[in-house]
């Protein structure tokens, strides 16, 4: 029996190591991104920094491990083997949890999670427990949790939404309101208060505050304790001192400063916040069971009440936690992923946007402009002026040829995020609270964007409506994982080793799965080729950026219809489905390319200003083949779904050959963009009669059929229907050929090298 044990203890070691790697994968994004964004400190310095801050805060956890023993449920209600089960529920659900959001590249809450997961596990073994019981009733279940713990735990971390959210507005709003984005102009006294203030913030929160709850505090509980006010006034004047001195006499970015021992500091409380989240209930069972090990009670009689006393977490098993999540670190590019998605949402320039508008966010919007202009009546208008000018934006003139990227958000920004931030985690950490670093960091971001004006009229309702989908995906996240960890409990508890087993293989199966798909997306996403706004000034420069969407374009299109032909006759309605959502994709990036067109002409100069007429027209004709293919797409799906008559023998026929005579032309067209030979286009115009004489014929034939033969209405609207697109489709594409030979002939005639 006690080797059933071991084997559970190694599986959760296993678990805590995966769950390490994908935990990171997801929580990198809470320490890294205001310094990715604002762009001040170098990628490398960047990793170096939050590299020492994750190992400085693993070794300062150890108190934290205590959530996992005794913060959501009551230790001394279970015997050995049932709180073995509890454990290895949870994180076989808290690894497949954090690796399914990881793979959508969004960021959720490794406490939300792990506290749910206990939740679920918990309450699943208890109702078990109350199930076989003959003295007990469902009333009872409030004995197994530690209900008053889970409560204040819970309603903590959603409460940081609100809480995290607001500050972050309001010390957003007053900094810039002291500094605005001229901040770099302004007399050095005001970087120096600004760093004074926020470097005092953080290294009284984290480095004292961080402090307490761990074996460390002791040493220096006398002096810091009764004389904290003159600590923070003492370390105000220094800082603020130090930077006076740095930037007068050493011209030294204080921002920098700020932002490199900001970004130190939230990866210091990440970890000595979150470390409880990947470890803790691996180092909880490792506990249990060398207490076990040594009482000589069997695993269903020994009660688990000595998890109820307090255990200091070995520094050894700390140090190795941290050395992975600081590999993970550097080498996890589905890191890279999540990351995007905040930086996205908090930046201060307008560009393509990840999430559609929905509803509430159209009516957020409406609402808070309702409230502004409200306000403004109130405002003395004196005053209304003067606020608005401080929170003008620089104009930043560019020469054409110079290629500049633009970070974000500003320095100031970022220094709020990881300044507020910090400061709400190690308060959190100080009260032995597992507060969402996720939760705490993406809210402050929102709440600086939100106050820093990022969201205007162009893209509030698309930011409003991605920060929703990401809370949305918090509660999400809470529900799910406490049903799945209940299921897993309920199904160890029935199947045992096998069970664990079966669920062990699904965990591999899964992350292997998702691995190779990630790499899949990344090789696809290495092949695209991406051209910046800023580097498209020339007609030359045009050429080449039309020229690789025209073939990438009518090479899937080419792929698409003949898919959806085939299918067609196959009457094979899982392929059909499957070329559909393929053809949504299609539409997605032509439609993105369109959004981007006003940067494109934007970035053009003075001498290609009639390129950009020409990008609009390929453009638009690209989209009309990407609707000429969904249109033939949708219908064919929607035939074959509402199970109606396939087509005939001759229809189908016919549509082989126009597929074998579109395909040969496509492929011909998508090889002389490839490869540059324009003087091939006229030959494919040349031949395009034949293609649209036989589409014509198609219908004629059908037109007879109607009149002999065909039954079936709904085939012949979806046959006229296909071939009148499919026409449609042959007419963009020629329009497009014509108007490049068009655009070519003339750049010759400039005398302009292609």
């Amino acid at each position: 029996m006690e080797n059933i044990y071991i084997l559970m203890l190694v599986a959760l070691i296993a678990l805590a190591a995966v769950d390490l790697v994908v935990g990171v994968s997801n929580d990198a994004v809470n320490f890294l991104n205001s310094a990715i964004g604002s762009k001040v400190v170098s990628m490398k310095t960047i990793m170096i920094v939050a590299s020492l801050g994750i190992a400085v805060g693993a070794v300062f956890s150890s108190g934290m491990m205590e959530v996992a023993r005794k913060g959501i449920f009551n230790p001394g209600e279970f015997y050995f083997n049932e709180i073995m089960i509890i454990f290895m529920a949870v994180m076989i659900t808290d690894v497949l949890l954090l690796d399914f959001f990881n793979t959508l590249g969004m960021p959720t809450s490794t406490t939300v999670s792990i506290v749910f997961e206990l939740l679920g596990a918990a309450v699943a073994m208890a109702l078990i427990k109350i199930a076989v019981s003959d003295t007990e009733s469902i009333a009872n279940l409030s004995q197994y949790i530690n209900t008053e713990k889970a409560v204040l735990i819970i309603s903590g971390i959603f409460l940081s939404v609100i809480v995290a959210f607001s500050i972050g507005a309001l010390v957003q709003y007053l900094s810039r309101l002291f500094l605005t984005f001229n901040f770099e102009q302004k007399p050095k006294v005001y970087g120096a208060l600004f760093t004074g203030i926020a470097l005092t913030s953080i290294t009284y929160f984290i480095f004292m505050k961080g402090l307490k709850g761990t074996a460390y505090y002791k040493d220096i509980e006398g002096i810091l304790t009764g004389n904290e006010v003159y600590i923070i006034l003492l370390a105000f004047f220094i800082w603020t001192s130090m930077a006076y001195v740095l930037t007068k006499y050493f011209h030294i970015n204080l921002y920098k400063i700020i932002i490199t021992v900001g970004t130190f500091a939230l990866a210091l409380a990440f970890a000595g916040n979150d470390l409880v989240n990947f470890i803790g209930v691996p180092m909880a069972a490792w506990n249990s069971y060398e207490a076990w090990s040594a009482s000589g009670v069997s695993a269903s009689e020994f009660n688990m009440s000595v998890l109820a006393g307090k255990v200091p977490t070995p520094t050894i098993f700390l140090l190795i936690a941290g050395t992975i999540m600081v590999v993970t670190l550097w080498f996890s590019s589905k890191a890279k992923k999540v990351a995007a998605t905040e930086v996205n949402l908090a930046r201060q320039s307008e560009g393509h946007e990840r999430f559609q508008p929905n509803s509430l966010s159209r009516v957020l919007v409406r609402s808070s402009l309702g409230i502004i202009n409200g306000l403004g009546f109130l405002l003395p208008k004196k005053m209304s002026e003067g606020i608005n000018k401080r929170f003008e934006k620089p104009v930043v003139n560019l020469p054409k040829k110079k290629v500049f990227e633009l970070p974000a958000f500003d320095a100031i920004r970022a220094s709020t995020n990881l300044m507020v931030a910090g400061i709400l985690i190690s308060i959190a950490t100080s009260y032995k609270l597992p507060l969402s670093t996720t939760y705490v960091t993406f809210m402050v971001a929102m709440g600086t964007s939100l106050a820093d004006r990022a969201w205007d009229r162009e893209s509030a309702v698309y930011r409003v409506a991605g920060v929703l989908n990401v809370i949305g995906g918090w509660f999400f996240t809470a529900f799910i994982a406490f049903v799945t960890a209940a299921i897993f409990t309920y199904l160890i508890h029935l199947g045992g080793i096998s069970a664990i087993s079966l669920l062990l293989l699904l965990v591999l199966f899964i992350l292997v799965r998702n691995f190779v798909k990630h790499k899949k997306e990344e090789n696809q996403a290495a092949l695209k080729r991406v051209i910046k706004r800023e580097e498209l000034i020339t007609a030359k420069e045009v050429i080449e950026e039309t020229s690789d969407h025209i073939s990438e374009v009518v090479s899937r299109a080419n792929k698409l219809y003949t898919n959806v032909v085939t299918n067609l006759s196959h009457q094979d309605l899982g392929k059909l489905k499957k070329t559909d959502k393929h053809v949504l994709k299609l539409n997605d990036e032509v439609d993105m390319l369109k959004d981007e067109a006003f940067y494109f002409i934007k970035s053009l100069d003075d001498s290609s200003v009639e390129a950009s007429r020409f990008y609009l027209l390929v453009l638009g004709y690209l989209q009309d083949v990407s609707q000429s293919i969904s249109y033939i797409s949708k219908a064919s799906y929607k035939h074959v779904n509402n199970n109606h008559k396939q087509l005939n023998k001759s229809q189908i026929e016919d549509l082989k050959i126009i597929d074998d005579l579109l395909s040969t032309m496509l492929k011909e067209i998508s090889v002389i963009f490839h490869e540059r030979r324009f003087g091939d286009i006229s030959k494919i115009i040349d031949e395009k009669q034949q293609l649209f004489d036989h589409v014509s014929k198609s219908i004629e034939k059908q037109i007879g059929r109607i009149r002999t033969e065909e039954s079936s209405a709904k085939n012949t609207t979806l046959y006229f229907g296909n071939l009148l697109e499919t026409k449609d489709l042959i007419s963009a594409i020629m329009n497009l050929l014509e108007l490049y030979q068009e655009f070519h002939y003339s750049m010759k005639k400039a005398n302009i090298k292609i």
